[in-house]
């Protein structure tokens, strides 16, 4: 491994040196793919994110000569980021939280000005109140499953009880058997969860947010008004203040909605009966009052403040990181015991009051999303973006699916166990041994089978256009590749693939279309839930045959299709846990959605960038300062979106001897329509600008990547494409066995690639040697610890 003290020595004489700096995309491929040497060598990094090379490449900066002007391959490998080992598999679990964090960053672009500003911080206010209602939805589901139907419903039933041998303890006429007591033994489980919750979010901040950012890394030049680039500012890639206090606002919300649960019956029976002492009495007031002053104050921690990007922010809010779950847990445990006192007369009936709550949480999160929606719909106007997902809506539909994934997550696990509890029966019905869970979670399960009949329309729409484009683009295509005799049966082939990798730019409508349709019926849920007061198929009994057929069939489908979405997502979890291959297919997930800080819920898988983008930044930084050497960033897929935010965390002098070469590129198709304050069109053509020396290649077969678009940027186009795909239409000489659909993989088999890289390298080439500063300037590892820092400045971080 080089040494890092040779960083302080002065450049080896002869022409510079030339580095490609290769950064795969989801899936990773390994270090030996990416050099295509069966024996790479670790240059820099660990066994989670490091460099390699090729073992002849080790020592290419002491032999400059060796490679006559070639560039010297190394690659960063990422992919153990996002699965690693066993442990990712329980990242499943934190899917809704992760989609609730995604929406924070689908907000349109803001323009200038302290109106936008102000929309901006609503914005991010509105999205981290409901990343909170998705954690205590969690947690009030695993209430529902140990406290109402385990210790409530199950064990106040002797034959529930008796029938399963670890509830008999806790069945009527024993010690534990007291209503109050056995809520006390359930509680345990929901504040395990949120135990184990915290526990994942405090391994993962200690090993990504908590790590200090390089001193001078980032030094964003003197934008002009609005022309601000996020993602070059020194603090956004350092959330450390965020996620600590949100963790710690997000864990005493966990406990004290367990401490809401357990309190509720209690407090309700003191004072229904007429023979309660009032020293209980007076406890359950207490209770009540310290419950509502922690949730209150759990809100006001959540609301009061959002990112802070323009600066490293190394504070601490040690008052609300410590005090707060320390203070929920204490009142936890002084709930169990008041639930726990001895009360003779009292005995379960019925179902805890989950209806209420759920209904609650369901319908703050319906008016969250419609606020959301209306800032969204504002900020877009101020600044409308062309090709903006959902026309800047893109923000309130990622956030209803992430509420509708929730819910569908914690109402599946519910009607399982509650299935499992009542045997043959189905609960809420005559008939059945339980009560049940509540009805509003029967109804979410109604309404997935409608659901899924209303997105046949749009789907079959994409089909059939699909099928015309394939149709239309198989006239002509032929004609692309001159001299081949056509083939009709090699035309549809390429036409299909092209029409299949243009469904992708329909997704924003049909994700809208989901949630839009989500939002109305679950709306329809909920007002027939509180309404009727009675699952769906009761609820419809004695109506027309046909509509009380149809609410029996939705009832039924829907909670076989949960059941089967529980299993599924429990196996695929499983096999994830066990299999490194399976884990890493669950990592491409992990790739896609957790590119982005944890600013809106703290329980979100980690974000990789926190990592990947400054050792990019380091390697870049510390390796042209070192030879004063050519470096092209090559990035494919994601790998170009980490290579792009690298780029834009390098000081200007670093910039000035860096190229990048983009490939099968979702910067634009994607992130710029769905992230488009951070990736849209002024803010890609603004990088161009910066960086003159950038290339992107894309297909018209590829269904992730595709053009740029930067328009009239300074400089040459930074587009070529679309590439031949395939590269030979039919047999020849030089291509005798049929040439395959490429599509998204294999960019680098493509001439184009090779061709665009050496052109970056020559124009790197002719600027001055001394554009770089002096090595001396650059430490081997300088960090950023400075604790003094001036007020947060009004910007529009959220």
């Amino acid at each position: 491994m080089p040494d890092p003290d040779a960083a302080c020595e002065p450049p080896p004489p002869g022409p510079p040196p030339a580095l490609e700096l290769l950064v795969h995309g989801v899936g990773g491929a390994s270090p030996a793919e990416l050099l295509r040497d069966p024996y790479p060598v670790r240059i820099t990094g660990d066994s989670t994110a490091a460099v390699f090379r090729r073992p002849e490449d080790a020592d290419a900066e002491d032999r400059p000569g060796r490679h006559g002007g070639r560039p010297v391959p190394e690659a960063y490998c990422w992919s153990r980021l996002t699965s690693g080992n066993g442990a990712r598999a329980l990242w499943l679990l934190l899917l809704p939280f992760m989609v609730a964090n995604l929406a924070h960053w689908a907000r349109p672009a803001a323009a200038p000005g302290k109106a936008a500003a102000r929309a901006v911080r609503t914005y991010g206010l509105l999205v981290r109140v409901l990343a909170l209602s998705l954690t205590v939805l969690l947690v009030s589901a695993a209430c529902e499953v140990a406290l109402d139907l385990l210790a409530w419903q199950c064990a106040g039933n002797t034959t529930c009880a008796g029938s399963r041998s670890p509830l008999g303890v806790l069945r009527p006429g024993t010690w534990w058997g007291q209503p109050g007591r056995r809520l006390a033994v359930g509680a345990l489980v929901p504040a395990g969860l949120t135990g184990l919750l915290w526990y994942l979010s405090t391994r993962t901040w200690s090993a990504y947010e908590s790590q200090p950012p390089p001193a001078g890394s980032a030094t964003p030049d003197a934008p002009g008004p609005g022309e601000e680039a996020p993602l070059g500012q020194p603090g956004f890639w350092y959330g450390r203040r965020i996620v600590a206090r949100l963790r710690a606002a997000h864990t005493a919300a966990g406990l004290l909605t367990v401490a809401v649960a357990v309190a509720a019956p209690a407090v309700r029976h003191d004072r229904a009966a007429t023979a309660t002492a009032p020293a209980l009495q007076a406890a359950g007031w207490a209770v009540e009052a310290l419950l509502a002053t922690g949730g209150a104050t759990v809100l006001w921690v959540v609301c009061r403040r959002g990112r802070t990007e323009a600066r490293p922010d190394h504070r601490l809010d040690r008052a609300a990181i410590t005090l707060l779950p320390g203070g929920a847990l204490a009142l936890l445990a002084a709930v169990l015991l008041y639930a726990g006192w001895s009360r003779p007369g009292w005995v379960s009936a019925g179902r805890l009051p989950g209806d209420f709550a759920f209904g609650v949480l369901m319908l703050g999160q319906g008016c969250c999303a419609l606020a959301l929606a209306f800032v969204a719909h504002r900020l877009h106007r101020g600044t409308p973006q062309p090709g903006a997902a959902l026309r800047g809506l893109g923000g309130p539909a990622v956030a209803v699916l992430g509420c509708a994934l929730g819910g569908v997550m914690s109402g599946g696990v519910a009607q399982r166990v509650a299935d499992w509890l009542d045997g043959g029966a189905t609960p809420g019905t005559p008939g059945a041994a339980l009560p049940g869970p509540p009805v509003l979670l029967s109804w979410q399960a109604a309404v997935l089978p409608p659901l899924l009949i209303a997105l046949l329309l749009p789907a079959a729409w994409a089909v059939a256009r699909a099928a015309l484009d394939r149709r239309r683009m198989a006239a002509g295509l032929a004609a692309e590749y001159p001299g081949e005799p056509a083939d009709p049966d090699r035309s549809r082939r390429i036409a299909g693939a092209r029409a299949a990798a243009a469904l992708t730019d329909s997704a924003p409508w049909f994700v809208g279309a989901v949630s839009g349709i989500t939002l109305v019926l679950g709306t329809g849920a909920l007002a027939g839930a509180w309404i009727s007061g009675r699952v769906p198929a009761e609820a419809a009994r004695g109506a027309h045959p046909l509509l009380a057929g149809a609410a029996r069939a939705a009832q039924d489908t829907g909670s076989w299709l949960i059941g089967l979405g529980v299993a599924a997502f429990v196996a695929w979890g499983r096999r994830a846990y066990r299999d490194p291959a399976a884990r890493r297919t669950v990592g491409i997930l992990w790739d896609v959605g957790t590119f982005w800080p944890r600013a809106a819920h703290p329980f979100a898988p980690p974000c990789y960038a926190e990592r990947a983008v400054p050792d990019l930044t380091w390697r870049m930084t510390g390796w042209t300062a070192r030879t004063r050497g050519r470096l092209v960033i090559s990035g494919h897929s994601q790998g170009s979106v980490l290579a792009a935010a690298a780029v834009w965390q390098l000081p200007p002098e670093v910039r000035g001897r860096v190229g990048l070469l983009t490939y099968g590129s979702p910067l634009a198709r994607l992130y710029g329509r769905w992230f488009p304050d951070f990736f849209g069109p002024g803010r890609l053509a603004a990088l161009h600008r910066d960086l003159d020396c950038w290339r992107n290649l894309w297909r018209a077969t590829d269904p992730i990547g595709g053009p740029v678009e930067t328009g009239a940027a300074v400089g040459e186009p930074v587009d070529r494409g679309p590439l031949r795909d395939p590269l030979a239409y039919g047999r020849s000489p030089r291509y005798p066995l049929p040439a395959p659909i490429l599509g998204h993989g294999d960019y680098q088999a493509d001439p184009a690639f090779t061709a665009e890289r050496d052109a970056l390298l020559a124009r790197l080439d002719a600027a001055p040697r001394g554009d770089v500063h002096d090595t001396r300037e650059v430490p081997g590892q300088r960090i950023s610890t400075a604790r003094t820092e001036p007020a947060d400045p009004p910007g529009r971080a959220g």
